[in-house]
C-alpha cells in the first residue's frame, strides 16, 4: 500500500513538473552549419532578462550575452569572430531554466 501511494505521488509530482510552461521556448540557430554567422532566435512569453552563451565541446565558455528579451520572437546574430571550426553547444538561461542546442562552425 505504502509503494502505491508512493508511486501515485511521485507521478504527480513529476507531472506538476513537467506541465509548468516554458518562459522561453523554439531555440534555433538559422543557418546551422553556418562559416561566419548565424541568427540565434527564440520565443519569450513574458519580458524577461536572459543570457545566451555559447561553449566549446570541452565545456569552455566562449561567448556569452545578457539580454532583456521581449515577449514574442527575439533574434541575437551571433559572428564567428576567431571561433575554430566545429561543434558548440549554444544556451539560453533564464532565471528559471536553461535551454541549450548545437551549432556547427564550418
Amino acid at each position: 500500500m505504502i509503494k502505491k501511494l508512493l508511486f501515485i505521488f511521485s507521478v504527480l509530482c513529476a507531472s506538476v513538473l513537467f506541465s509548468q510552461e516554458k518562459s522561453v521556448n523554439k531555440l534555433v540557430a538559422s543557418p546551422n552549419p553556418f562559416y561566419n554567422s548565424t541568427t540565434i532566435t527564440f520565443n519569450s512569453t513574458t519580458q524577461q532578462e536572459v543570457l545566451i552563451s555559447v561553449r566549446n565541446v570541452l565545456g569552455k565558455t566562449v561567448y556569452t550575452k545578457k539580454l532583456s528579451a521581449h515577449k514574442g520572437k527575439n533574434e541575437l546574430p551571433f559572428k564567428r569572430n576567431n571561433l575554430s571550426s566545429g561543434m558548440y553547444i549554444y544556451a539560453i538561461q533564464t532565471g528559471k531554466e536553461v535551454i541549450s542546442k548545437r551549432f556547427v562552425i564550418r
